[in-house]
């Protein structure tokens, strides 16, 4: 395991620190934020050759970053999110290399924080798979084991922040994409409330599934992207956060769902890691107890009719949508097969569209009897590259990703808030991660019981794991 774990943590200036010390050193004089995008960027030359994390690296135009509370702290945008003189080209070698003019919507929130954007971070073709890898380029790579997954479709965010090049990076969910590569790599993925967030320029869906937010090695790095977002903007119809930065120590009833909504069993290290992470909260003076989702494969039935339909929109409309150099030809076989599957079953769309707006309703029902959920992120450890290729025959990889994003998609549907926690270490030294998830607008119980357990069951950097080995 140890040949093959990736890191570029140092003894630089940036050393093991998480972005608000790096913050903090900025504020002091300690450090320039020229200093510390230079060192960011030197560790990114060190790695990415293994890595395969960066779309668009931008180290030699680096803007001076705005006055935000993150001022300094350098980090990537994910390459679905426009950035003035950068292509965005979502993944997909179907999208040409056009530069983006200005800053998308999301993005100038992003910016706002003071951070600085050292380039775009990889992810599959238009995020609709999850594992960043691709039909004719090298994969991303999972720093904790570079044979494996790093998730997606933030992988790329997440193969940074966990191999150290930054602390923070950004990403989106649209139905795990946060979380499930948070958990693959060892991070803190908070996936915010439907709103909490400035809506990108992707939430022009019927049914809006994607949020934006980032990817951390600690929970108060993103209980402060939050905070510094909300400086920019308060969401108009949710509570406001604030800057939480620890836990009230208020005990909470929690359920416990080990059973997915597809009709098969989590692996038995993902189980373990659950159950471990459920005794410790019983230990902290929480009340555990088990409960059952209430969905069934009507809503796996209609989660896939919706995702067949956003491929067949993408892929139907990318002239008007990317530029009439678009190349269809050059789509990967999951967003094409995605697509004739969606035109066989296209007669469904009304009803499935009303069903899955009902969902909020169902979902929100736990929540009066409970603070929160715990359950896995995934219905099985991180699998090895080629598992999920975007060219394993379409029918088969539904089937694969259908066990194992098991749990994450109710989330984007319902708009409600979750969260990825790290919990452990795989057999095969990947790491593994538990979801809390909670009623719409509630990050703070989910920040606040990130930050007990992190007390209460520390987590490994890569940086700590190399020592070990």
């Amino acid at each position: 395991m140890g040949e093959r774990l990736v890191h570029a943590f140092g003894e630089d200036a940036l050393g093991e620190l998480d972005g608000t010390a790096i913050a903090e050193l900025i504020r002091a004089g300690e450090l320039t934020s020229e200093d510390a995008a230079r060192q960011a960027a030197e560790r990114a030359r060190r790695v990415d050759p293994t890595l395969h994390a960066i779309a668009e690296a931008d180290y030699g135009h680096v803007a001076e970053p705005k006055p935000g509370p993150l001022r300094g702290v350098p980090s990537f945008i994910k390459d679905n999110t426009p950035v003035p003189g950068l292509p965005t080209r979502h993944g997909s070698a179907a999208v040409p290399r056009a530069a983006s003019p200005g800053y998308g919507t999301f993005a100038k929130q992003f910016i706002s924080t003071g951070m600085t954007v050292l380039g775009k971070t990889r992810l599959p073709e238009f995020g609709l798979n999850a594992t960043t890898e691709f039909v004719d380029e090298e994969p991303t790579r999972n720093p904790w084991n570079t044979g494996y997954s790093s998730g997606g479709s933030s992988g790329g965010a997440a193969a940074l922040v966990a191999s150290g090049v930054v602390p923070i990076a950004h990403g989106n969910d649209g139905g795990g994409s946060i979380r499930i590569p948070a958990a693959c790599c060892g991070l803190v993925g908070l996936k915010p409330s439907r709103g909490r967030t400035v809506a990108s320029e992707l939430a022009k869906m019927p049914i809006n599934l994607v949020v934006d937010g980032v990817l951390t090695r600690t929970v108060r790095d993103s209980a402060a992207f939050l905070a510094a977002a909300e400086g920019y903007r308060r969401a108009p119809k949710l509570p406001p956060l604030g800057h939480i930065r620890e836990s009230r120590g208020r005990k909470l009833r929690i359920g416990l769902v080990l059973d997915p909504v597809v009709d098969t069993a989590i692996c038995p290290q993902t189980r373990a890691a659950v159950e471990a992470t459920a005794a410790r909260l019983e230990k902290l003076g929480h009340t555990v107890e088990p409960m059952r989702l209430p969905f069934g494969d009507p809503f796996v039935t209609d989660f896939l009719t919706y995702w067949g339909m956003l491929a067949f929109l993408l892929s139907g409309l990318g002239k008007r949508s990317f530029g009439k150099e678009f190349d269809p030809a050059r789509l990967t076989p999951l967003t094409t097969g995605l697509r004739r599957i969606y035109q066989r079953s296209a007669h469904r769309t009304p009803g499935t569209l009303y069903r899955l707006a009902r969902a909020k309703s169902a979902y929100a029902a736990m929540f009066r009897t409970h603070h929160l959920v715990l359950s896995p992120v995934l219905g099985h450890v991180t699998p090895e590259l080629g598992h999920l290729r975007p060219d394993v025959p379409v029918d088969e990889l539904i089937e694969r990703l259908k066990r194992y994003v098991a749990f994450t998609p109710l989330a984007n549907v319902t708009g409600a808030p979750a969260l990825s926690l790290p919990a452990g270490l795989a057999g095969e030294g990947v790491p593994i991660g538990v979801q809390f998830s909670a009623a719409d607008g509630d990050e703070r119980s989910l920040l606040e019981i990130g930050y007990e357990l992190e007390d209460a069951m520390p987590w490994n950097t890569i940086a700590e794991q190399a020592r070990r080995v």
